[in-house]
């Protein structure tokens, strides 16, 4: 993806940066604002978070208005609820999935089947994609706590390096 996307940032470090925390974030861009879903992400808060000058998020915006490719792929951006932090709270499961290779195929089918073989339903599966985090994870929210019984199947699965319930 940034194989696309950097090139139109090339000689400005700093909005790519920009770019890069909105990709991250989910922050779509319409008509040289930001937004997080239908919530304005002001320019302030967008450079105290990415660590740069308001002005270089105002400068990142109009790049990205100004350029086609740039304003259809930020135009559909969207933020994602991320379950982690509360499936405890819930009494629902949570287990992380630590890959060999981010890229390997089967590791989320694998360790689907087992969860589902266990009679256990999944709430929502967030895979970070590599080329956005530096160490990509996979993280499973279930209906119910995923039995450690299961681990070592899980372990098990061709590509899979370690695993962490929450």
């Amino acid at each position: 993806m940034w194989i696309k996307l950097r090139p139109h940032f090339e000689g400005f470090p700093a909005q790519e940066k920009v770019a890069q925390l909105m990709v991250q974030m989910g922050f779509r861009v319409f008509e040289n604002r930001v937004f997080a879903g239908p919530v304005e992400v002001s320019d302030t808060a967008l450079a105290r978070a990415a660590g740069v000058d308001r002005r270089v998020v105002t400068a990142t915006t109009r790049t990205i208005e100004r350029n086609a490719d740039l304003k259809r792929f930020f135009e559909r951006l969207a933020p994602v609820c991320h379950l982690r932090e509360v499936a405890s709270l819930m009494g629902w499961g949570a287990i992380e999935i630590i890959p060999t290779s981010a890229s390997k195929p089967g590791i989320l089918a694998g360790v689907a089947t087992i969860i589902a073989e266990a009679g256990i339903s999944v709430r929502q599966v967030i895979v970070d994609d590599p080329e956005i985090v530096d160490d990509p994870h996979a993280l499973i929210i279930t209906e119910k706590t995923v039995p450690e019984r299961l681990l070592p199947r899980i372990k098990g699965i061709e590509g899979v390096k370690s695993v962490v319930l929450h």
